[in-house]
């Protein structure tokens, strides 16, 4: 066996958003439930993405997976593998760096990143999450720990 058949995959997820704005805590809501589980190194950003660079700078990871709310036009809770092009359509804003900047940034601190988007439904002031998008971070929660990341669908119009 080699070396590289040896080391494990290293997998970090990142959950950014809102969680005092209903639905767009979504990532927030998925990290924090990813948190010690086996294979994964889950982190619950939230708004500061920024902050984190540093601690992901020292993981380099293999995978790194971000999780946001995402308008999508599917129904609340589905969520999807998103290209490098949709990055836009993540929910997550950020005070201190341009979001450009820091996809950018996290793209080159990684052998792969893949955006995770989460279809909302409610965006208002407010904590929790609304019912259809809990299941649907509960059925991203569980693919994420069974291993399954790589079937999380692809969005329509994906290459």
């Amino acid at each position: 066996m080699s070396q590289a058949e040896r080391v494990p995959l290293r997998k970090v997820v990142v959950g950014v958003g809102n969680p005092l704005r209903r639905d767009d805590g979504v990532g927030v809501w998925v990290a924090r439930r990813l948190q010690g589980t086996s294979g994964w190194v889950a982190i619950p950003a939230g708004l500061a993405v920024e902050n984190v660079l540093g601690k992901l700078e020292t993981l380099a990871p293999q995978l790194l997976l971000v999780v946001d709310a995402a308008e999508l036009g599917l129904p609340a809770g589905e969520f999807r593998r998103l290209p490098w092009e949709w990055r836009g359509r993540m929910f997550t804003s950020t005070h201190g760096l341009p979001l450009e900047f820091l996809f950018a940034r996290l793209s080159g601190l990684t052998g792969e990143l893949v955006l995770v988007g989460v279809q909302p439904e409610e965006l208002d002031w407010g904590e929790g999450l609304s019912p259809p998008v809990a299941a649907g971070a509960q059925r991203l929660v569980e693919l994420l720990r069974s291993g399954r990341w790589q079937d999380i669908p692809t969005a329509a119009g994906s290459p």
